[in-house]
């Protein structure tokens, strides 16, 4: 019997829980589930035979007992844990799964890793993970054919779907980790166009946007990820001309977004006073200038050079940033806060459903002539808890551990799933789920 331990239960665990449980009798494994909240951890089982947790991180003895009597250890637990899990998983001779970036912490574990055989997969949930098995398919195939590809800019965005019921000018709700969302405008962003390397300061960010149609979907805006560099070597494309890759969000939202960016409220390295006493409308204040004759909405207008009826003082009206509700809570850093106001009106509604929608744009030589492909995937979700993004996250995890577990993939060290051996069958049954990337080649302008 192979024994999958999957740590955490949060919100993008739900879909990779349901596939292990699901192909548990088949292939005789016994799937546990720990998590702090071991009412969590049931509650994704949705009645189905697995073994259940209530776990500690911090708690050496149990961490280590439960790594210790597992085949294959999932970690969906905040990225920061990810590299005390995988020494743990080396120590104890454990394959592991994460849909986190691979820090360079888990880097210096892979000749240890090679050594014993095992396998320590990062990168394996949607972005990343999906982009990067996808994008690799398209690259191979064109080096394959004997092109040379020059321009790769992928897009990815986890948004809501549309739905002419809900009233929500930000088009926008979150379906992943809130804080990674808030702390996306604190850091710069570096990438390469046309050979030449390009930088965003953070403050600059959420208005350095680009624009992309995606047919029967409507148009999409574009900001940068923070290094899009590193992935050229990755990806075998050193000498490219362009490599760019971002975050999609629906038209209209980094511009409101820019005003928590200027105004500092993205900031999480200080803590604010007397946060108990503090509404929603005071959080905005703090940052604003000392007028005691304006009001907030006509000094932040002022501050930001908005109309008072602007689209954007429209999004923070509707969010409650103007309101006198008590934020709810009793200390926080700027970011802290933001998040907290924003769980309130961007948490997903019974009748709501969220998308991905992931893009990549291939410019290539093939001989003397230039030509471009455009790839798309749109997934919608079925509900507030098997979400699109839970589907796209959990999904690749899942079938990768079912090719781990069956020998089907024989890799060893740390990887990430750019290597045919791991994003064929992946992507394969990935199609049979429902996911299909729309291929479709842009005939150059006359």
């Amino acid at each position: 019997m192979t024994k999958i331990l999957v740590i955490g239960a949060g919100r993008s665990s739900s879909t990779l829980i349901d596939y292990l449980l699901r192909n548990s009798g088949e292939h005789s494994w016994e799937v546990t589930i720990a998590d702090s909240h071991i009412e969590t951890a049931k509650s994704k089982a949705g009645g189905m035979d697995a073994r259940f947790v209530s776990f500690d991180f911090t708690n050496t003895l149990q961490k280590e007992a439960e790594i210790s009597r597992a085949d294959i250890v999932l970690s969906m637990l905040p990225m920061k844990f990810h590299p005390e899990v995988a020494r743990q998983c080396v120590h104890f001779n454990k394959h592991l799964l994460t849909a986190s970036y691979a820090s360079a912490e888990i880097r210096e574990l892979d000749a240890e890793a090679k050594n014993k055989g095992l396998l320590l997969l990062n990168e394996c949930g949607l972005d990343p993970g999906i982009d990067h098995m996808s994008a690799m398919k398209v690259i191979d195939r064109i080096r394959n054919n004997g092109g040379k590809i020059v321009g790769f800019e992928s897009f990815t965005g986890g948004l809501l779907a549309p739905n002419d019921n809900v009233d929500n000018p930000w088009q926008y709700k979150f379906t992943w980790n809130p804080r990674n969302v808030v702390l996306a405008g604190t850091g710069g962003v570096k990438f390469l166009q046309e050979g030449r390397y390009k930088y965003i300061p953070h403050h600059k960010i959420f208005r350095r946007t680009e624009v992309v149609h995606i047919p029967g979907y409507g148009y999409f805006e574009g900001y940068a990820n923070r290094d899009s560099l590193g992935y050229r070597h990755v990806y075998g494309l050193d000498d490219i001309r362009t490599m760019y890759r971002g975050t999609f969000r629906r038209q209209g939202f980094c511009k409101a977004w820019n005003i928590f960016v200027q105004l500092g409220a993205c900031d999480d390295s200080y803590v604010l006073e007397e946060v108990g006493k503090m509404t929603h409308r005071q959080f905005i204040n703090s940052f604003l200038p000392y007028i005691p004759d304006d009001s907030i909405e006509l000094k932040l207008a002022h501050y930001m050079n908005l109309d008072l009826e602007s689209d954007e003082m429209n999004k923070l009206r509707w969010a409650g940033f103007f309101s006198n509700e008590l934020v709810g809570l009793d200390k926080g850093t700027p970011a802290q806060i933001l998040e907290h106001i924003l769980k309130k009106v961007w948490t997903l509604d019974q009748e709501e459903k969220d998308m991905i929608v992931m893009w990549h744009k291939f410019n290539f030589l093939e001989g003397a002539k230039m030509r471009q492909i455009h790839a798309t995937m749109v997934a919608v979700g079925d509900d507030r808890i098997n979400t699109a993004m839970s589907k796209t996250v959990g999904l690749p995890m899942g079938i990768a551990t079912k090719l781990i577990a069956t020998g089907k993939i024989k890799s060893s060290g740390v990887k990430i799933p750019i290597e045919a051996e791991i994003y064929e069958p992946v992507l394969t049954e990935l199609y049979k789920e429902g996911f299909v990337f729309i291929e479709e080649e842009i005939k150059p302008k006359k």
